[in-house]
């Protein structure tokens, strides 16, 4: 399956293989053959900060969020706290009984469909929202994810969002809302609207720039680390959120190379038929950007 078309041609770059640089045609050739391999759709967008290269594929193409969702869910956090709306702080009783936007019902969360469990063997105590903000970026945990969705409003992010221009940045709910999902009432993404945040946290214009530096010292302690770091050398630090459920799997966030320069890149996959080798594909699509900045 061919993913890149005319359209596609802003890939005027060039990237180092074997010491040879390649020509635009053939870097359309590593990642065609690279996407084209597998069976699914992907999307990719890149800037280099430094230069302000960028490559695009499927940019605008709509997937479902997945856990990429938590990011904007952490902009918000301390997009109140700067307002003084709420303190990190501040403390949240655990509790497992969350409200489907489907039909105003209640729904509870399953220890054994979330990334982290500690924090159901302790519902009735409280945690700061510093502490679950952490666990919801680090280890990707449902759980921390609605608690901090109900303090903050699903209203509030996709209002922030489009003020900020990120309007292909849309979350509507809280994680594992079934009967949401099955009416089709998802929180979605594009490689384009997760680059723009990205961008404007490695910018340090989130905010703030003590907020994005913040922001940026907890996805640095991403524990999920198969896609964009994975091929990438020792001293190359990613700040990043994952997301993945069945069939998709994403990656977006900002590669700090040990010089100083910074680049943002998004990888997002639907429809995959082998998840471990769509992984490996994405990984060596941010293996070749590697190069292609650091030549």
């Amino acid at each position: 399956m061919r993913l890149l078309s005319a359209g596609l041609l802003l890939c005027s770059f060039s990237f180092t293989v074997h010491g040879q640089r390649l020509s635009r045609e053939a870097c359309l050739r590593q990642i065609d053959s690279i996407f084209g391999s597998q069976q699914g759709t992907f999307a990719l967008a890149f800037r280099d900060l430094s230069t302000g290269r960028e490559l695009f594929i499927r940019e605008h193409e709509t997937f479902h969020a997945a856990s990429t969702m938590k990011t904007p869910v952490l902009v918000e956090i301390y997009r109140q706290a700067a307002l003084g709306r709420l303190k990190l702080s501040d403390s949240l009783t655990l509790r497992n009984e969350f409200t489907s936007i489907a039909d105003s019902s209640t729904y509870q969360l399953d220890s054994a469909d979330d990334s982290e469990t500690a924090l159901y063997r302790h519902v009735g105590e409280r945690r700061t929202i510093s502490e679950l903000v952490y666990q919801m970026i680090t280890v990707s945990s449902n759980f921390a994810t609605n608690l901090l969705i109900d303090k903050i409003g699903a209203a509030s992010i996709v209002a922030t969002m489009h003020k900020m221009g990120l309007d292909e940045v849309h979350v509507v709910r809280g994680v594992e809302d079934n009967k949401a999902y099955q009416m089709g009432l998802n929180n979605t993404v594009t490689a384009a609207g997760l680059m723009g945040l990205f961008r404007l946290m490695a910018e340090r214009k989130l905010v703030s720039p003590a907020a994005s530096d913040s922001m940026i010292g907890i996805l640095l302690d991403q524990h999920y680390n198969e896609i964009i770091p994975a091929q990438l050398p020792a001293g190359v630090k990613v700040a990043h959120k994952t997301g993945w459920i069945k069939g998709i799997h994403h990656d977006s966030g900002i590669v700090l190379l040990p010089d100083g320069r910074k680049y943002v890149l998004v990888l997002l996959s639907k429809e995959v038929a082998d998840e471990k080798a769509a992984i490996s594909a994405m990984a060596a699509v941010s293996g070749l950007i590697y190069r292609y900045v650091t030549q």
